[in-house]
């Protein structure tokens, strides 16, 4: 089974930036379409960016314009990088193919935003 493993969250100032970073173990994202997804406290994890095989990218409305995804199938990476952040940032955030079909999920990366 491959396994995701997420890196790259802090704490950090609104209107501050992150990039995340997500590594594959094995060959897996050149087939697949992927997806960043987060969980804040209280919340339903929601997928808020996707990037396709092509590099075609799709955001969730509240992101956009402030998240842009990566992807490096040779490198078998994928990243975020977050500008502007605001404190509803806040959220443990995750990597995974889109949609997930597997409902496994990896440890994620803990994102807070809070001056």
């Amino acid at each position: 089974q491959v396994q995701f493993v997420e890196s790259g969250g802090g704490l950090v100032q609104p209107g501050g930036s992150l990039r995340l970073s997500c590594a594959a173990s094995g060959s897996f994202f050149g087939d697949h379409v992927m997806g960043w997804y987060r969980q804040g406290p209280g919340k339903l994890r929601e997928v808020v960016a996707q990037i396709n095989i092509y590099g075609g990218t799709s955001y969730a409305d509240s992101v956009k314009g402030r998240f842009t995804i990566f992807r490096d199938d040779a490198k078998n990476t994928l990243s975020l990088q977050m500008n502007n952040l605001k404190p509803e940032d806040t959220a443990i955030y995750y990597c995974n193919p889109y949609p997930n079909l597997s409902g496994s999920w990896g440890q994620g990366t803990q994102v807070t935003v809070s001056s």
